[in-house]
């Protein structure tokens, strides 16, 4: 059983991991019985935190979730999010924040996953278009109707987290509870403001892509020629060697399968276990396609990098840079390691 973290100041508490269903429905296996396999031995094997959205495959990862939930809903933390329209040719007011279309999102995703009641609802990206206190009005109300438990945003950036606790408590509103950022070994971005803002506002934080949309797998290798399988046939310009972003994030990886090999672990054990070094995260989503998949994520769920191995890698990516944008900047929670690294 894996242990379980507070999933901020919620009263929740959350296995490490969070298994996410990007993957689930037709961009990733559309086999329905494979896919609640692969939910079930998730489950079986500690994880209760189960990370979906409504535009995932449109609606089919919600579908696949649901039935592999059934009988077991009430041992589950479900979030899913909502935000992206789900058509390629959206009709006017098919997306957003606003209240017209956040309460006409979740009825539809209650309905897809089968459930009375969703327990982390999250806004899957900022609406400049929408005032934040209609946001945060809408999502307080469906707090209220008991159709969702609490609510969080997901790739917000710092300030319009701060703006958005700033307007609840002037407006008396319920607030953003958790965040959901990018995070891993070649973008640790969010460790200049984003952490240090979720900390202060006592946020729970769970990280997507520790992957790095397959950078960190092991499959990507300087002079090993691209495979054109999975995201490189979708976007092979991401993956194309002579860019110098491409170019730089080869030379890192190199760097990190070093320190992987010394510390006796496969790259995406490694990378997996980065992010919950952070002692402001909360847990990391997994997005497996197969089993797998699956099982490469878990291989080491219970590897806790020491300090030695977390300074090599700062020495390798500097806290609170990307390798797309390496300047770092100097803050005191970036050049002190005891204001980033669990104890």
């Amino acid at each position: 059983m894996l242990d379980h973290r507070p999933l901020g100041r919620t009263g929740i508490s959350v296995s490490p991991f969070a298994l996410g269903t990007m993957m689930f429905g037709f961009i990733g296996n559309g086999d329905h019985d494979d896919a609640v396999r692969i939910i079930h031995s998730a489950l079986d094997r500690g994880i209760d935190f189960v990370d979906t959205a409504d535009m995932y495959s449109t609606g089919e990862s919600e579908i696949i979730v649901g039935k592999a939930l059934k009988g077991r809903r009430d041992d589950v933390v479900l979030a899913t999010k909502g935000h992206f329209p789900l058509d390629d040719d959206p009709a006017p007011n098919t997306s957003g924040n606003s209240r017209r279309y956040l309460i006409r999102a979740v009825e539809a995703s209650l309905r897809r996953l089968g459930t009375d009641y969703i327990d982390l609802y999250q806004v899957h990206r900022p609406d400049w278009d929408t005032d934040l206190e209609e946001t945060l009005g809408v999502l307080t109300d469906l707090v209220r109707d008991g159709k969702i438990r609490t609510f969080g945003s997901s790739t917000f950036p710092a300030h319009e987290l701060v703006h958005a606790d700033q307007i609840a408590r002037e407006r008396h509103l319920m607030r953003f509870r958790t965040e959901q950022p990018p995070y891993n070994l070649l973008d640790r971005g969010i460790e200049a403001d984003v952490l240090p803002i979720t900390e202060r506002l006592d946020m729970g934080v769970l990280t997507w892509s520790p992957l790095a949309f397959g950078f960190l797998t092991g499959r990507y290798r300087k002079g090993v020629e691209v495979e054109r399988a999975g995201r490189s046939a979708l976007r092979p310009s991401w993956f194309d060697p002579d860019d110098p972003t491409t170019a730089r994030k080869l030379d890192v990886v190199e760097q990190l399968v070093e320190v992987a090999d010394d510390i006796g672990v496969s790259l995406p054990a490694l990378a997996v276990a980065f992010p919950l070094a952070h002692r402001a995260v909360t847990s990391v989503i997994i997005g497996p396609r197969t089993m797998e998949q699956l099982d490469a994520a878990l291989e080491y769920a219970d590897l806790v990098l020491d300090d030695a191995t977390l300074d090599r890698l700062d020495e390798i990516v500097p806290p609170g840079t990307s390798v797309y944008n390496a300047s770092p900047p100097a803050y005191p929670w970036l050049t002190d390691a005891s204001r980033r690294r669990r104890r």
